[in-house]
């Protein structure tokens, strides 16, 4: 083993040592593994390797990246009554929102779920209303959505000492002094989703733009959620561990480098309802959020060009956009002038093409740290066999006291197992490398041989199914997001920088889910909606 594969597996634990030698057994498996952007984004580091363009495209709305914020900026575009704007996919069509196919099974490679939005979130609730996935009191308390979409049960278990239990947060034989600090914490987050502050704002709210400034509560984005947890008198390590595990899933770092603001909106902020769902209830498609990032694309009508914009300046009053594909492993480029261009790229890329970025009041003090990613996908010949405790569910959980990497594995096919079980299955396994620096995660993320990552990837399937599943296992498909997300780190309210390109106003516009300081669907597509109304203010 070389150094490098040595130190990683010292540091990611036993779990992912004991796949590593469960890994030897396996069948003649060569996973698949997908870098986006890196070709692409490592070409033009050298920008004087761009050959000079060949066309020139002329264009009122120019929007440069296909996820989530600029599919919404299209969307909101056509809904405005504008028609006929440019979008420049990026080297990842639907970015952080794209999902692969193997055959007739669709599974995601990015993130695969959307919660049911709160009123706050009415621009979410437009959009699901307009692609018919909301179908009727799209702005009441209780719309009701198309049953297809919402998760069915059951929806989630943990793996606690090699047994199955309901829900995510480990309570079975936790001591009962530790479930009355579970009950307190869950109490808190109940007291807070309602906690207005001293300007009549609620404290956490969706899109983040709306939550309180009440100085008194924007304290908590000065300190960690380790010490809010610690400073509150919470000792228990099992609700540690949830606090963890979420922060980790949905930011992709630990609590003890989360802003405590950021963590708890986690809990507080969201609380949508449905007709037709429980509380908390999610929507979900087998290919993750690539249905609905096609669909919005559609919806937008918008004209879609391959490549990246690699230069994004203003010139006379209006913008330039050099492009540049990989066609072959060549290299062809292509200029695109409008009167307003969206910038809707993560920030770590922006700040790199949009010329004299600093003048909008962004440097590279300002750019959030962000957190690597590894997505597999094990397409499956039939479902391994369960434990007897708690059936499959969508979401599974092995709890891992240590930490580590691992986040669990979702189901696919979970919508169709009520039916009637398919013949073949998708398990997709998420790991967030938050156990190393960043930089190192991506180092390592970059130079880790296949069997290394597949090691890492397969960690919880082997602790809930052991060697077993090997057998089961068709082919596996692993997604390296080096840049996944931004980590909403202590401070990231009070960043000037991301404020400066939120109220910036010109030729040039900006929207990602980096502007909030994380990275989720309510978001980007809010900043998408901003961008749009503001393209044509």
């Amino acid at each position: 083993m070389e150094r490098r594969s040595f130190l990683f597996a010292a540091a990611a634990g036993s779990a992912a040592l004991a796949s590593a030698a469960l890994y030897r057994r396996w069948h003649e498996i060569a996973p698949t593994v997908h870098a986006p952007g890196r070709e692409l984004g490592h070409y033009l580091r050298d920008r004087a390797s761009v050959p000079p363009p060949t066309q020139v495209i002329e264009t009122d709305i120019a929007i440069a990246g296909a996820g989530i914020a600029g599919l919404t900026a299209a969307w909101q575009l056509r809904r405005d009554g504008h028609a006929g704007c440019v979008v420049i996919d990026g080297p990842e069509p639907f970015g952080n929102a794209a999902g692969g196919s193997a055959g007739e099974l669709a599974y995601p490679t990015g993130a695969h779920y959307l919660p049911v939005p709160s009123r706050e979130c009415a621009h979410v609730r437009e959009i699901l209303a307009d692609l018919g996935i909301l179908q009727r009191d799209a702005h009441g308390d209780k719309p009701y959505y198309d049953e297809r979409y919402l998760l069915h049960a059951p929806e989630e278990r943990v793996l606690v000492g090699g047994r199955w239990h309901e829900g995510i947060v480990p309570r079975a034989g936790v001591p009962p002094a530790e479930l009355a600090e579970h009950d307190r914490f869950f109490a808190e987050v109940a007291r807070l989703r309602a906690q207005r502050g001293a300007d009549g704002r609620r404290v956490f709210a969706l899109p983040s733009s709306a939550s309180s400034l009440d100085p008194a509560w924007l304290a908590l984005d000065g300190i960690t959620l380790r010490d809010w947890f610690q400073q509150n008198g919470y000792r228990s390590p099992t609700l540690y561990w949830y606090l963890d595990y979420c922060c980790r899933d949905d930011y992709g770092a630990t609590a003890a480098t989360v802003s405590a603001w950021a963590g708890l909106h986690y809990f507080c902020a969201r609380g949508g309802e449905a007709a037709n769902a429980g509380p908390g209830a999610w929507l979900t498609w087998p290919g993750g959020l690539q249905p609905l990032a096609s669909a919005l694309a559609e919806r937008s009508g918008a004209r879609r060009l391959g490549g990246a914009a690699v230069s994004i300046r203003e010139v006379d009053g209006k913008v330039e956009l050099l492009c540049c594909a990989l066609e072959g492993g060549k290299p062809r480029s292509y200029l695109v002038r409008a009167r307003k261009a969206i910038c809707a790229m993560p920030l770590f890329v922006a700040s790199r093409i949009v010329e004299n970025i600093a003048a909008y009041g962004f440097t590279p003090q300002h750019l959030p740290t962000t957190a690597p990613w590894l997505v597999a996908n094990f397409v499956l010949r039939g479902f391994p066999a369960e434990l007897p405790e708690a059936p499959l569910c969508w979401d599974n959980v092995v709890h891992r006291p240590e930490g580590g990497a691992n986040l669990g594995y979702v189901v696919s096919t979970h919508q169709d197992i009520r039916v009637t079980p398919p013949e073949r299955t998708v398990f997709t396994t998420y790991a967030a490398l938050s156990h190393l620096e960043p930089l190192a995660g991506r180092r390592w993320l970059q130079s880790a041989p296949p069997q290394e990552l597949l090691a890492l990837a397969a960690g919880d399937l082997h602790a809930a199914y052991g060697s077993a599943i090997d057998r089961q296992v068709e082919r596996v498909d692993i997604t390296l997001r080096a840049h996944a997300m931004a980590i909403p780190r202590p401070g990231f309210r009070a960043n000037a920088g991301l404020a400066a390109l939120r109220a910036h106003d010109g030729p040039i516009l900006f929207a990602h889910a980096d502007l909030s300081g994380f990275s989720v669907f309510e978001e980007a597509s809010w900043w998408g909606v901003q961008a749009a109304r503001r393209a044509l203010a």
